[in-house]
């Protein structure tokens, strides 16, 4: 098999992390799981990604028609901004997406819109490029609870809400993990201590429910996953002690939340 390039990192259990170069290095992940010749990728990153992740299936020696699905956690543009662009490279994937999230990638339009009325149109062009459409034929979206199989492999989704209400994350019995998108919030590697990751809640503005995501968080726990693959960024370990310094480090954003509020009151 060729030598990966430097931007995959080959974890256990054929699964790849590929540095999508999104903003600087390790700040955005996509998975490549790997089974029986067959291949799944989790999140794309941006349409500027694409290029990396086709160059993954190159260096593992894997043709584009191997890759049976294209899986989103979310539509967040740094998740699955490139999922339309990367399609049209992979003849054999289905986009698999939580339903909410459908109709965003079908036609992302308002993806775009809302991203344009925040960073204005050079810094889209700039750190997005143009969305693709997904073709709606080529979209499966999920039930919560529901299975798919990669050549064998089990991969269960579960909604997870709080975050975005389009967020579900995929269970891994194979490898005992979790990818999690951003549920489990992100963890940078330049942030660790003593070999430990830092993990802290992600909290957009626009869907963020804090009783939805401890809920999802929790109910994530109970699968208890051995690791967790998080697009910002890579694999962790310890997921107990994690989980219950994530649920702590969400509460305390809360209560600073409410503070906050009674201060303009």
């Amino acid at each position: 098999m060729p030598t990966p390039p430097p931007s995959i990192e080959p974890l256990a259990h054929g699964v790849y992390v590929i540095d999508t170069g999104f903003v600087r290095p390790r700040f955005d992940a996509s998975h490549l799981i790997v089974e029986d010749g067959r291949a799944a990728f989790v999140d794309t990153g941006t349409n500027h990604a694409v290029p990396r992740l086709l160059q993954a299936l190159a260096a593992l020696g894997l043709a584009r028609d191997a890759v049976d699905y294209v899986i989103a956690t979310h539509v967040h543009l740094d998740h699955a901004g490139g999922a339309g662009a990367l399609l049209q490279h992979l003849p054999n994937a289905k986009l698999v997406v939580h339903p909410s999230g459908t109709r965003h990638l079908v036609d992302p339009s308002r993806l775009l819109a809302s991203a344009r009325s925040v960073y204005g149109d050079a810094e889209v062009a700039r750190s997005y490029g143009e969305l693709v459409p997904v073709p709606p034929q080529r979209v499966l979206e999920t039930e919560d609870g529901q299975v798919l199989q990669l050549a064998g492999r089990a991969l269960q989704f579960i909604h997870t809400p709080g975050h975005a209400r389009h967020h579900h994350c995929i269970w891994d019995e194979r490898s005992g993990g979790m990818f999690t998108g951003d549920t489990l919030g992100v963890a940078y590697p330049e942030f660790s201590s003593a070999g430990r990751p830092w993990l802290i809640p992600a909290t957009p503005p626009t869907q963020f429910d804090p009783e939805a995501l401890s809920a999802s968080v929790r109910r994530v726990l109970g699968f208890d996953p051995q690791r967790l693959y998080l697009t910002h960024y890579g694999e962790v370990t310890d997921v107990a002690t994690l989980g219950a310094t994530f649920l702590a480090r969400l509460a305390q954003i809360v209560q600073l939340g409410a503070k906050g509020a009674r201060a303009r009151l």
